[in-house]
């Protein structure tokens, strides 16, 4: 506890980084909220001394956009998708990564460099996997078109080619190629996390589970699971809050059209559709931000509830 007449040298100290956290994250939570109720706000004419109504307008105007209704589907998806499936990945990698004690370091590291790389980049890779390449566009006059790396593998198995991120393809394979990527995006960390609290664990438990002859399935059922329930309802938490504001992803492997170029927006998600909406309409896409701020709390005050009565401390 710091003495009384010693408080101003804290505040002194915390002073700078207050002030930052006032000017970059409280005034534009402050400003955002002002905005939505603001109808059809825009930041030139409101500085040309137009007075605006306020209501719930924008709101109304986003719930009926036509594509609210496709980015908000798409952001569900990904989400209740991706969040369960790279958990569950990364508790079994994990648990193999803490057995394996020969370059055990070396193996974290591999594991954990997608996490420091730019997803843009990474984004980029992974568009170069699965695009279709037509040589006749490559301004060679052979029409010749070169299947994508992931089609070339899938034909090692007989599997007949998709066409996965290119014109002509259909959502549930741009659905795909966007569950692979932010899958394996997502493992880093949470592998990071889990493998943390696995090494925190008391091996009596596994040497009393040895001696009993426990098969390692139930060992890691009714041992490791429950032990990591804190790091895993974590992990879960914030994958769900990562993945509603999921957008670099969709932007690395489609571009700005965030989709096929025959269908652009296809893939387009909740934070997608707040940008677009910046420039033209800053009331809703202000309004935009409120609603997926709202789904995220529920999320969140949901998996909160859950994990009180399933996480064992």
């Amino acid at each position: 506890m710091v003495e009384s007449k010693h408080q101003w040298k804290a505040w002194l100290y915390l002073a700078p980084a207050m002030v930052l956290l006032l000017i970059f994250t409280v005034w534009p939570i402050i400003n955002t909220i002002g905005m939505a109720f603001i109808e059809d706000y825009d930041i030139l004419k409101a500085l040309g001394g137009k007075e605006f109504e306020i209501g719930l307008g924008n709101f109304e105007a986003i719930i009926n956009f036509g594509q609210f209704k496709q980015c908000l589907l798409n952001t569900i998806l990904l989400c209740v998708i991706t969040v369960p499936l790279s958990t569950i990945i990364a508790l079994l990698i994990a648990v193999c990564l803490n057995s394996i004690k020969p370059l055990n370091r070396t193996l974290q590291t591999i594991y954990f460099l997608p996490y420091v790389t730019n997803s843009i980049a990474i984004g980029m890779v992974f568009y170069q996997m699965f695009n279709i390449i037509n040589v006749q566009q490559m301004g060679i006059e052979d029409s010749q078109v070169t299947q994508s790396i992931i089609n070339q593998m899938l034909g090692v198995f007989g599997i007949d080619p998709i066409i996965w991120i290119n014109q002509g393809s259909t959502y549930a394979a741009n659905l795909a190629t966007m569950v692979v990527y932010i899958v394996w995006n997502a493992l880093p960390f949470k592998i990071l996390i889990l493998l943390g609290g696995l090494q925190s664990v008391n091996k009596q438990y596994y040497d009393a589970a040895k001696i009993d002859g426990t098969s390692r399935a139930r060992t890691l059922w009714r041992i490791t699971v429950p032990l990591l329930s804190p790091m895993i309802a974590y992990v879960v938490i914030t994958g769900f809050i990562g993945g509603f504001k999921e957008y670099t992803s969709i932007v690395g492997i489609f571009g700005e059209k965030m989709g096929p170029q025959d269908d652009p927006n296809r893939m387009n998600t909740m934070v997608g559709l707040i940008y677009n909406l910046i420039n033209s309409n800053q009331g809703r896409a202000a309004a935009g931000a409120l609603i997926l701020f709202a789904i995220i709390f529920a999320v969140t005050l949901v998996n909160l509830y859950v994990s009180k009565k399933k996480v064992h401390y």
